[in-house]
């Protein structure tokens, strides 16, 4: 791209080489970017560059151009302008560099007449959010932190690595804790970090009722009319699906003043629908034709983030809605933080591609071709576990398992964290909130769990415990908490 015109493949027009989904066609295209630009826009400059350049005989400049069927692959059809077409017997690398060449010039003939008609042809930069899809995991997790950090809020870095992966990992993660301990705060900044805002409508904050009892009250209903009326969740799943290459985060404030299992139900079905065809991740129909006039999936780039808080006024959580979430918890209170009082340097967010936050694995075997041996070693933990489990019933199924597994199969490819370290996450966020009760085998569960993560039992639970060579520290002071509270007659996850 000339950068003098276009600085971002989501907007303005360049040069690109686009396969065919069927990976049996090449081509080198005249094109545009198709997020932020109409159909309309698209095919007026189209038009432009057709009418105003004169291309040699072997350049299409029709709408011929066949790249598959998928909504992405439609897009990038309407927006290419000219296109050379190889064939899977590629020519000679002479022959593509001279095409290249041609190609190049024309572009530059185009970028020349608007500037002779319009008498400028810099690109407006105010605002201008930096894009990219060659960040490795590790850069992204760095600059969230960073961001988060030059607005003055105070998250630690394995926190926020944390998140990232759990969002990796399912598009649904839970985060819980006392009043007030930023848990909305960091996923706002979260979004902004990678150019995801209520302005561009990108970063949506949706407050849950207490009234609401049915996924109606969230994707929408049929009136007595018999029109459809939207929900505050329909829109953004519209916007996701016609914009697959930007992530739209949800969050659903205070999720469960009313009964998660309930308004929820639908949307977390669909969920585990998802399966890739054509390289594209798909779902059931989360809204049929029959109600809202078109059969719409769940989008692969939506991703809902819900804050709870437990107390006397909200709904404790299904093993069916645990299942399907990483449940993360937000207590750690740092009042002498006062770095938001003072004037910090600003940073700029960057405008992070959907791919790089999209689920790569959505099965075990995927997972297990690329690295059995991390597969393997996690199973065998987590076999261990639910041998303890069992004792209540509380064991972990096929689901926990494999989302698991590609957590910390993320964690290893971009060497965020430890191995142990990562899988103390995951025993704090999927395994632990399934434990609850009274009895004598839940404190026998909880004493196992406690030799399993530290190797050892506190003899004083008033004591703080020593975690220096405790396994996975989180998991085990978790667990001595929990321990703590059954002299009260009940203890679970949840109870602060």
């Amino acid at each position: 791209m000339n950068k003098n015109v276009t600085n971002s493949t989501q907007k303005g027009y360049y040069i690109v080489y686009l396969f065919s989904e069927d990976m049996e066609r090449l081509y080198l295209t005249l094109a545009q970017g198709v997020t932020e630009s109409t159909k309309e826009e698209m095919a007026k400059i189209n038009e432009e560059i057709r009418q105003s350049i004169q291309m040699d005989d072997d350049i299409a400049t029709n709408n011929n151009i066949e790249l598959g069927g998928s909504t992405l692959a439609k897009k990038y059809e309407i927006s290419t302008a000219a296109y050379i077409k190889y064939e899977k017997q590629l020519p000679s690398e002479q022959s593509l560099r001279n095409d290249l060449r041609r190609m190049i010039d024309y572009y530059e003939q185009y970028i020349q007449m608007k500037q002779e008609t319009t008498g400028h042809t810099e690109v407006d930069t105010t605002n201008m959010v930096e894009e990219t899809d060659t960040l490795t995991f590790k850069e992204i997790v760095d600059h969230i932190y960073q961001y988060i950090k030059s607005k003055g809020f105070y998250y630690e870095k394995e926190e926020v690595t944390n998140l990232f992966l759990s969002l990796k990992t399912k598009p649904f993660v839970i985060l819980s804790g006392i009043s007030g301990t930023g848990k909305t705060k960091i996923v706002e900044w979260f979004a902004e970090a990678i150019g995801a805002t209520n302005d561009n409508n990108q970063f949506t904050l949706i407050p849950v009722r207490p009234d609401w009892n049915d996924s109606s009250d969230l994707l929408g209903y049929i009136d007595i009319k018999g029109d459809f009326k939207e929900g505050p969740l329909t829109k953004i799943v519209r916007n996701a699906y016609n914009n697959p290459t930007r992530p739209y985060i949800v969050l659903l404030d205070e999720m469960n003043l009313a009964r998660v299992e309930y308004y929820l139900s639908d949307l977390l079905s669909v969920m585990e629908s998802r399966k890739r065809e054509n390289g594209e991740i798909i779902t059931y129909p989360l809204l049929t034709e029959e109600i809202a006039g078109e059969n719409l999936p769940l989008p692969s780039n939506v991703y809902i983030v819900g804050t709870v808080n437990m107390d006397e006024t909200t709904h404790p959580f299904s093993k069916k809605v645990l299942d399907r979430a990483n449940t993360i918890e937000f207590n750690r209170v740092e009042l002498g933080y006062l770095d938001f009082l003072q004037e910090l340097e600003e940073m700029d967010p960057i405008k992070l591609d959907q791919k790089s936050l999209e689920a790569n694995y959505l099965h075990l075997k995927e997972v297990y071709d690329e690295n059995s041996d991390l597969v393997k070693q996690v199973t065998k933990e987590l076999v261990s576990i639910n041998q303890v489990l069992e004792l209540i019933h509380a064991q972990v199924g096929y689901r926990v398992r494999d989302e698991i597994c590609m957590y910390i199969n993320y964690n290893q490819q971009g060497n965020l964290m430890e191995y142990e370290q990562a899988l103390d996450h995951c025993l704090l966020q999927k395994i632990l909130p399934r434990i609850a009760g009274s009895d004598s085998r839940v404190r026998d569960v909880i004493d196992q769990l406690i030799e399993f993560c530290a190797f050892e039992i506190p003899e004083d639970t008033e004591q703080p415990i020593d975690l220096t060579y405790a396994k996975y520290p989180k998991s085990t002071a978790k667990l001595v908490e929990m321990r703590a509270r059954l002299v009260d007659g009940f203890t679970s996850f949840w109870i602060s």
